[in-house]
């Protein structure tokens, strides 16, 4: 089979998923209303509240959750063949992330933009939002260390990458100016960015950069990961306009011009898909398929990771509730292509199926490197781009891409601290917040010494946290759906076929960590499931309390925003 099959119809899939399932859920289900004034309108501060055009939105929204994840965890799946691959990240994307991510979006503008883990104290109770937190802190850490040593590595093994990886930078800065300063046209803007943006690239694969070792009387892998956390933290504290917004939204627009490319060179090469479809001759070790593709693909198909980006930055620059729509449910099918173009890089990338065996010669190989050696080669093949300018194409996506990731999990990692605080009366500002989230990142990542492998420490329980912090979140809006008496079920079987594959997972990951005898993660593993298991049970008794009691038009904070306008609207 040749990879323009599979390509035409994830696309075809996906796109009906946005323009037909979409409407139905934002219709019917979420009932989105314009007229509602959203945080980003009530609370306006200038720094985290503020109202967004809902392309530059989207832009920021969906490369925060794009990082390197849709790209490592389809392109390590493959090694059970790509069909059950494909049908998880087409049929997840359209049924499962969609629903959840425009869902987290709109219980959280619903509420004056509060994060996922306060809801959960609203609408589930306290001892569910203390074990909420504990969650989400968990896998924001493991984004933030891990993000850190995934950038280092590919700025050291594609040094072409570092100039358009670092001056991206810049010309964010300026993009900003330019939408909020000089109030220049959005479309000319957008051009002049991504112009640069891609000037850049080419330079950059010219002039490739390698440091010198030591630099600084450190290592080159240890002083990128110490810079790109002294930009994390920088960039956290500034307010979203300056360049969270404009740097996210000019990736996005980059990275659909890269999967532009690669989908354009596939359309033209059509390269035969040489992975077999299903693969029962998996190596020596690897896994059994159930239930590990769920958690291994997670970002790509549905993440909990993107309920806290929803909840946490997006929902507080939402300009109407109407726009949840394209920046949740379109923000989610981006990463879906995002996926879907990593599987096909990673079986059709290569010429033989010994070639592609030679790599997937053990359950974790594969990722970013078949991802940029694999779809490099078929843009050299399709349209006649040299591979090293491909590969750095390619190269650079993923570190643009995981880097607004983890820009935006620190942002989101003082949140929760500041949460946590209020929650136990003690005011965080936002200097200590983010003092206290880089100190945590950085104690981690080095926690197994000066070349930042501690990062990668509990990496391992991503999938599985992840998956459970989805399920956790869709039983949030789950809840929030039957006080309002409308129809919980596209939010409640995504909701229970999640938590059974990601508990079930992670029940089987205690056994093998207690086999190694890790205990580290034996101990982190274990609260993880305690606590989903917990806020599991608190949610069931919420859902049943619910359905139970009468049905609640509004919440009082969806009454105080009406008159909160009707007041302002008086005034004026």
């Amino acid at each position: 089979m040749t990879s323009l099959w599979l390509m035409l119809i994830g696309l075809a899939m996906m796109a009906a998923g946005y323009l037909l399932y979409s409407k139905f859920l934002s219709r019917r289900i979420y009932q989105l209303d314009d007229a509602f004034p959203t945080p980003a309108h009530q609370m306006n501060d200038g720094v985290d509240y503020v109202p967004t055009n809902k392309y530059v939105l989207w832009g920021h929204h969906f490369t925060s959750v794009a990082g390197a994840a849709p790209i490592v965890g389809p392109a390590i799946a493959v090694i059970w063949g790509w069909l059950p691959a494909f049908l998880w990240v087409t049929l997840g994307t359209v049924f499962f992330a969609g629903m959840h991510d425009l869902g987290a979006l709109w219980a959280s503008a619903r509420n004056r933009g509060q994060s996922i883990g306060m809801l959960s104290g609203r609408y589930i109770g306290a001892r569910g939002r203390n074990l909420f937190l504990v969650v989400i802190f968990l896998l924001l850490l493991m984004v933030v260390a891990a993000f850190g040593v995934v950038i280092q590595g590919l700025l050291i093994s594609t040094p072409s990458s570092v100039i358009p990886a670092w001056g991206a930078i810049a010309v964010a800065a300026v993009v900003g100016q330019m939408i909020y300063r000089f109030k220049i046209n959005l479309l000319v803007t957008t051009v002049i960015g991504v112009t640069a943006l891609y000037a850049l690239i080419i330079i950059g694969d010219k002039y490739p950069v390698e440091l010198p070792d030591p630099i600084l009387g450190m290592s080159p892998g240890t002083f990128w990961i110490v810079a790109l956390f002294v930009y994390a933290g920088i960039a956290s504290l500034l307010p979203v306009w300056v360049l969270l917004q404009p740097r996210d939204y000019i990736n996005g627009v980059q990275l659909f011009i890269g999967l532009a490319i690669l989908y354009g060179a596939t359309l033209i090469s059509a390269p035969e898909l040489v992975a077999p479809a299903w693969n029962d001759a998996v190596p020596e070790g690897t896994p059994g398929i159930l239930p590990l593709l769920f958690v291994t693909i997670a970002c790509g198909a549905i993440s909990g990771f993107h309920g806290t980006v929803s909840s946490g930055t997006s929902s507080k620059q939402l300009d109407k509730e109407g726009d949840a729509r394209f920046v949740g449910y379109f923000g989610a099918v981006g990463e879906g292509l995002l996926a879907l173009g990593a599987i096909i890089a990673a079986t059709a990338g290569f010429k033989t199926v010994a070639d592609w065996e030679s790599v997937y010669s053990a359950f974790g190989n594969g990722g970013v490197g078949a991802f940029v050696t694999g779809g490099g080669a078929i843009v050299n093949e399709g349209l006649g781009i040299p591979v090293s300018l491909s590969a750095t194409i390619l190269a650079t996506m993923a570190v643009l891409f995981a880097a607004t990731t983890m820009d935006t999990g620190v942002r989101l990692m003082r949140f929760v601290v500041q949460e946590a605080g209020d929650v136990v009366g003690i005011k965080i500002n936002i200097w200590i917040g983010t003092a206290v989230v880089l100190a945590f990142g950085l104690g981690l990542t080095f926690s197994a010494g000066a070349d930042g492998s501690g990062g990668m420490r509990i990496w391992p329980l991503f999938g599985t946290t992840n998956q459970l912090l989805a399920a956790l979140t869709l039983s949030i809006v789950t809840v929030m759906l039957l006080r309002k008496r409308r129809n919980p079920w596209p939010a409640l079987i995504p909701l229970v076929f999640v938590f059974a594959m990601s508990l079930w997972a992670a029940i089987d990951q205690f056994g093998t960590l207690t086999d190694d005898a890790d205990w580290l993660l034996v101990a982190i593993d274990g609260v993880i499931i305690v606590a989903a298991v917990w806020v599991a049970v608190e949610a069931v008794i919420a859902m049943r309390r619910a359905a139970s009691e009468p049905p609640e038009a509004e919440d009082a904070d969806e009454v105080a925003a009406r008159e909160s306008q009707v007041s302002a609207s008086g005034k004026a």
